[in-house]
């Protein structure tokens, strides 16, 4: 081959390399980062004869007020009747994105829920270079927090009647089974302390439960309803899993590795901004730790920073994950 025609050659490569580089980023930015969907799983960690919990899982709804179509999307979520709503932070995207998350949960009241805080539920996004996460986690920057914490908190405990699970301990019964949770503040922050939650747990598991959230007991003073222990974190740092394993969890919810939100099909996640491995950056798997085992959920979540719209063969989701007894026929977990 001559130069030119070598020239030549290596010109119409580049070409079509910046065509459809170009037409990858149009498709993510314009279509796919609005394609919801709703992954619906199976996990068998309930007791036997437990009757099955659907469990709408939300997270990283990076909301900004004027994103409807997401608000929207989410309210209609409801028409499936979860039992329980687990929402893991990151819930705000912009100092206004509060009214946007306030309409698209409203959908919501009267379901009981728990939930605990992102980094973006304190501080507002900022311009970042992308490249820098093939470096590891996002580094952290000290600043005030610019976004109204407490507005959020006082609407998912208040109106909402959810219980904050930021470095706490709670119970409720849902279908007959009592969920012990307990989850940590924002550990990409080094919010989470994981000795606070330890000591809460122990006293929720040896104090006397209320009638709200515990059943009466049986003729012989014994409480009849088998409990399952849960525990919700927003980063999966590996830290936080082992811990979460080590006190009891037999499932775990959280999100914010976005699945890697720019994937390569067939490979799938290059990044997920913690130390948990690409090949969990979303779906259903298992975590062990200590000999023990934990079905652990990470969501893909529904937003992106306003400074990086932008989705590639990773749409946005939200999760219905149905807790079933550990003896329900069960195919396997998901690891898409």
């Amino acid at each position: 081959m001559t130069r030119g025609r070598r020239v030549s050659a290596v010109g119409t490569v580049a070409l079509a390399l910046g065509a459809a580089s170009a037409g990858a980023l149009l498709w993510g930015t314009l279509v796919e980062r609005r394609w919801y969907v709703l992954r619906q799983v199976s996990a068998p960690v309930l007791p036997s004869g437990s009757k099955p919990i659907r469990v709408l899982h939300l997270s990283d709804l990076h909301m900004a007020p004027w994103q409807r179509d997401k608000q929207q999307w989410i309210r209609s979520l409801a028409a499936f009747a979860p039992d329980l709503v687990v929402d893991t932070g990151d819930n705000l995207g912009h100092e206004r994105g509060f009214d946007g998350v306030e309409h698209a949960l409203d959908a919501f009241r009267g379901t009981p829920g728990v939930f605990v805080n992102g980094s973006n539920d304190y501080y507002g996004p900022i311009p970042k270079n992308p490249m820098r996460y093939f470096s590891g986690p996002s580094p952290l920057h000290a600043k005030p927090s610019n976004l109204d914490t407490d507005e959020l908190t006082r609407y998912f405990t208040g109106d909402l009647g959810w219980v904050d699970l930021n470095n706490h301990a709670g119970a409720l019964t849902v279908n007959g089974t009592r969920l012990e949770f307990f989850g940590v503040d924002d550990p990409h922050r080094n919010f989470d302390r994981l000795d606070r939650v330890t000591g809460e747990l122990d006293e929720l598991r040896a104090s006397e439960v209320t009638d709200a959230t515990w059943p009466e007991a049986n003729a012989d003073g014994e409480h009849d309803a088998p409990t399952v222990a849960i525990g919700v974190a927003h980063a999966p740092y590996r830290r936080i899993l082992d811990s979460f394993v080590t006190n009891g969890a037999s499932m775990i919810f959280a999100g914010h590795t976005h699945g890697g939100q720019v994937c390569v099909p067939g490979f799938g996640a290059l990044v997920t901004n913690c130390d948990l491995p690409r090949r969990q950056a979303k779906g259903l798997s298992t975590w062990t730790h200590a000999l023990r085992v934990a079905y652990l959920n990470v969501s893909a979540g529904l937003g992106t920073s306003i400074y990086s719209p932008v989705r590639f063969a990773c749409r946005p989701e939200a999760s219905l994950v149905t807790l079933v007894p550990h003896d329900t026929t069960y195919d396997g977990v998901d690891v898409r």
